[in-house]
């Protein structure tokens, strides 16, 4: 049976993994959304869609690029947890 403080430091490490995993592509997505904002201010082309593939595109590259990394914290993540359920 687990005690209160262990649940409590699985959620925080849930928590955390979370933001590890999110951030990143959050972040630069975001980025790539004011550039793109900026340049339709500047040039007055005011085109929804005109965001929607350069941040498609940059997510891509970054999972590309990331994915595996992430993939290994999520396993890493999984393993821990099994194991504490075969205690």
């Amino acid at each position: 049976m687990m005690t209160t403080s262990e649940i409590t430091d699985v959620m925080y490490q849930l928590f955390v993994l979370a933001v590890q995993l999110a951030g990143p592509v959050l972040i630069i997505s975001m980025i790539v959304g004011i550039v793109i904002s900026i340049i339709q201010a500047a040039t007055q082309i005011h085109e929804q869609t005109l965001t929607f593939l350069p941040k498609l595109v940059v997510i891509g590259v970054i999972l590309v690029i990331n994915g595996s990394n992430m993939l290994r914290a999520m396993q890493d993540f999984t393993k821990q947890i099994f194991e504490m359920i075969a205690r």
